[in-house]
């Protein structure tokens, strides 16, 4: 006879302090790219509200960058890509402050352009 192995065990919810930590690190961390907001977002998005609604919003950011990155680097060959990657660069540096700024205050912040491919 086997022995069951054990359930894992559902992870605790997140404290108000740190749902909003998670939630605003989603949004700094952007600045180097795509990685950091979806790993927070997947480990974090059931265990607190704001680290998932904010965590969502970066993840939407970030994809909308990097479709602005990838045409960037198709457009260098016609000379437009050098003016676009410096731009979306500058881009996800200033709006990643910014909501860092107000999601550490416990605000919820949605970028003024983004794709939201995930809802």
């Amino acid at each position: 006879m086997s022995n069951p192995s054990p359930q894992p065990q559902p992870s605790a919810p997140l404290s108000a302090a740190d749902d909003r930590q998670w939630g605003s690190l989603a949004h700094i961390l952007g600045i180097l790219g795509i990685v950091p907001a979806l790993v927070i977002w997947l480990i974090f998005k059931d265990r607190g509200s704001f680290t998932d609604t904010e965590g969502k919003e970066a993840l939407n950011f970030q994809i909308t960058l990097l479709a602005a990155d990838l045409l960037g680097y198709i457009l260098v060959v016609v000379g437009i890509g050098f003016l676009i990657l410096p731009v979306v660069f500058v881009v996800r540096i200033v709006f990643s402050i910014i909501a860092f700024l107000k999601a550490k205050d416990g605000h919820n912040y949605r970028y003024p352009f983004a794709v939201r491919l995930i809802k």
